[in-house]
């Protein structure tokens, strides 16, 4: 059993900076890679970021210039730190992991964390 559990949601003033956290625990293998996709009310999940084993990362374009993905290996956690945060930024946030284990690969989400950027 594989489980992700995020936290660092929350309310922020815009213009404020929020941290999420996403810990992978359980019977997982081989993490590759880690990402962070947001939803909005109404709108389909859209991604935000990418962080390779290596530590290669990407970033949607709503992301770029203000977001910042990062893992820790040992611990099988990745962080988005999220600055100059914008009312659009408001969405459930979602962390994704991608393993492989025996040549298969397999996704596993976690449960979401609100983030509501509002004055």
């Amino acid at each position: 059993q594989v489980q992700l559990v995020e936290s660092g949601g929350g309310l922020v003033q815009p213009g404020g900076s929020l941290r999420l956290s996403c810990a992978a625990s359980g019977n997982i293998f081989s993490i590759n890679a880690m990402h962070w996709y947001r939803q909005a009310p109404g709108k389909q999940r859209e991604w935000v970021a990418v962080i390779t084993s290596s530590g290669s990362t990407n970033y949607g374009d709503s992301a770029k210039g203000r977001f910042t993905i990062s893992r820790d290996n040992a611990k099988n956690t990745v962080s988005l730190q999220m600055n100059s945060l914008k009312p659009e930024d408001t969405a459930v946030y979602y962390c994704k992991v991608v393993s492989t284990a025996a040549g298969i690969r397999y996704e596993y989400w976690g449960q979401g964390t609100q983030v509501t950027v509002s004055s």
